[in-house]
């Protein structure tokens, strides 16, 4: 056994550190006054869409505002494909799904992981449905044979057996203090297509500025956009919180067995740590109008990579991408990567599946039905 594997068993143990922590101090591309798009979120719930911010916009009186740049489960998808790549895919198995001749998915793009509907709709989901159960039992051995990054970043198999895993590694950018910021445009068409009678003069006038009208929709009237989002200015700057959580993923057991219990907490560890440590998963590019880079004259630094203890003391890290690959290497090995396989969608249980949905539903108001009627 090399001493690289067992270099980090103290954290697997009870009693060891809460948490691994990284806390970078980002700025766009274009300098810390320049503007960054954040994500934008549909309506619902409450909340009218658009850019997630808390507190008062554009430095109002009552307190700071808190806008989020990228979400954790975003942060997670952004990094779980990394494990497809040449360099890191023997690290776990790699699940192929076949929806057609031209369109296959990679688990590791699935927005759900295992608990998916691709996944339940192909020849793996009595397994994948399995180790589930055995989820509930105390035993994340089997699901991490068919898909180990689902206790990377955490998995809930909302729509069958309920079983839950954490994140044991949980990313997310936020800005403070930003200033919201509006855009306008206007499209011109190279042509009038009235003029050379395609539509009447009074279609144009009736298109011009109707964002619904078909001519407006196909481009052939000018059509402006105004107040849209135009992004924000984090005056307050932009911060990414990182944490691998180590209580958590002391919580993964092999059933009653400590040694392959250990085998199976060392698995998880190397590949939260690859991902934790990747140097370009998490920012970068996230989207248009949002390029991100660490903030070089930030203080106290840039960068700062701590162990948490459960005393609240914090010391500080040095591991390199490359020590933790090498360790990902040597405990995979140990406990076995799972088979890579390659399975066929099948459009019959995806179509079984909805049928249970509907059929579930109209059982629940009959039951509520009955149930009031009684009362």
């Amino acid at each position: 056994m090399s001493d690289l594997l067992t270099k980090y068993d103290a954290w697997l143990h009870d009693g060891g550190p809460a948490a691994l922590v990284i806390r970078e101090h980002l700025m766009p591309v274009e300098g810390r006054d320049g503007v960054v798009f954040p994500a934008t979120f549909a309506a619902g719930d409450g909340f009218p869409g658009g850019y997630n911010i808390d507190g008062p916009f554009n430095g109002q009186p009552g307190g700071e505002n808190v806008c989020l740049i990228d979400s954790v489960g975003s942060q997670a998808n952004r990094v779980e494909p990394v494990f497809a790549r040449e360099r890191y895919q023997g690290l776990v198995p790699q699940v192929v799904i076949m929806a057609s001749e031209e369109k296959k998915v990679n688990l590791l793009d699935a927005g759900h992981r295992a608990g998916d509907a691709i996944a339940r709709c192909t020849s793996l989901a009595t397994d994948i449905k399995k180790a589930f159960k055995d989820v509930l039992r105390g035993d994340a051995g089997p699901l991490a044979k068919i898909a180990p990054t689902s206790l990377v970043f955490g998995v809930w198999d909302s729509r069958d057996t309920q079983a839950k895993l954490p994140r044991v590694v949980a990313s997310t950018i936020r800005a403070f203090n930003v200033r919201v910021l509006t855009r306008g445009a206007v499209y011109v068409p190279p042509l009038d297509y009235s003029a050379l009678e395609v539509f009447s003069e009074e279609d144009k006038s009736k298109a011009e500025g109707n964002k619904k009208s078909p001519l407006a929709q196909r481009g052939f009237v000018h059509n402006p956009a105004s107040g849209s989002h135009g992004g924000v200015i984090a005056t307050g700057g932009i911060r990414r919180y990182a944490t691998l959580n180590l209580a958590a993923l002391r919580l993964l057991k092999a059933g009653a067995d400590e040694s392959a219990t250990l085998a199976l907490r060392r698995y998880i560890l190397g590949l939260s740590l690859v991902a934790f440590t990747h140097p370009s998963a998490f920012v970068g590019y996230l989207r248009q109008g949002c390029t991100l880079v660490l903030d070089p004259d930030a203080k106290p630094a840039p960068r700062e990579f701590s162990l948490v203890h459960p005393d609240g003391r914090r010391d500080p890290q040095r591991i390199t991408h490359d020590e933790a690959r090498k360790y990902a290497n040597d405990a995979a090995q140990k406990f076995g990567v799972g088979e890579s396989k390659t399975v066929e969608f099948c459009k019959k249980l995806a179509q079984s599946d909805v049928a249970e949905t509907k059929s579930g539903k109209k059982a629940r108001k009959s039951k509520k039905a009955s149930a009031e009627a009684t009362e």
